[in-house]
């Protein structure tokens, strides 16, 4: 039989987190997904899309809605990319036969034919959706999975550091949130999943390697790469860092074209 579900408001946070999850948690050699956007789409959109995919015989699948951007996502297990397609086609058909003026975008892959199902991947398919020009279907290819953007939490108590960072990282192609002590870096890395953490040591309320092992603690299914950005220079320091499975270590005052290089490094 069929099986459905739609987020509920509290997840709606996390939605795309939630999506790889799943994804990646599929009893399934391949896992189809679509992602279908609207500009001015029914109210009842996710309902209809629901009772088109049930009239096919044997066909599993999950719907997932993100209410605040008009987008659904929807979940084939065991679909390879031709089979995803095809359902695809069939949805904007059925779709426009309801509703004529109807105009859904759709991007869609099948993992993990074309990549990983990342976090990332799945929010730049979504965006795909939501910024196509054109009403043909978008396949997502293995290339645009591969330069997913990756996101990096900057932690640093100096605000013109963090903001110098955040304006740098963006520019780049990089997801980026801050934090300005260590306890609110903590929650950050638990609600976000940021890939990467760059962090000063010095910082209010926990820091230094404590807060190093706080991190890689932290209940999260895969734990961010770190790289701190410090003023400490002590050699101890730096040697218990990488003892402590850090990624690199650099102090200041930094190059940031070196700092660029070595953060590029760790998402190679």
């Amino acid at each position: 039989m069929p099986n459905s579900a739609t987020l509920q408001r509290g997840i709606q946070e996390n939605l795309y987190q939630h999506i790889e999850e799943w994804v990646k948690g599929t009893k399934h050699d391949v896992c189809g997904v679509i992602f279908l956007y609207t500009e001015n789409g029914p109210a009842n959109l996710d309902a209809q899309v629901r009772g088109i995919l049930e009239a096919q015989p044997d066909l599993s699948f999950e719907v997932w809605t993100d209410d605040e951007n008009n987008t659904l996502a929807v979940i084939l297990p065991g679909r390879t990319l031709d089979a995803v397609h095809f359902e695809g086609l069939l949805l904007k058909q059925r779709l426009q036969d309801i509703k004529a003026d109807l105009d859904p975008r759709i991007t869609l892959a099948s993992f993990p034919e074309q990549g990983e199902a990342t976090e990332a991947v799945m929010k730049q398919m979504a965006e795909s959706a939501r910024r196509s020009l054109s009403g043909d279907i978008h396949i997502f290819t293995r290339e645009e999975a591969k330069t997913a953007r990756s996101s990096i939490l900057i932690v640093d108590n100096d605000p013109t550091i963090r903001e110098f960072l955040q304006i740098r990282f963006k520019m780049q192609g990089y997801e980026t949130y801050e934090a300005n002590d260590g306890l609110t870096a903590l929650n950050l890395i638990e609600k976000m999943k940021p890939d990467l953490v760059l962090t000063e040591l010095n910082l209010y309320g926990i820091d230094g390697l404590p807060y190093i092992h706080h991190i890689q603690k932290l209940n999260v299914n895969k734990s961010p790469k770190i790289v701190v950005l410090t003023e400490q220079k002590v050699e101890q320091t730096i040697s218990q860092c990488f003892q402590s499975g850090v990624e690199d270590y650099i102090t200041k005052p930094f190059s940031p074209v070196e700092l660029d290089a070595r953060i590029r490094r760790c998402f190679n």
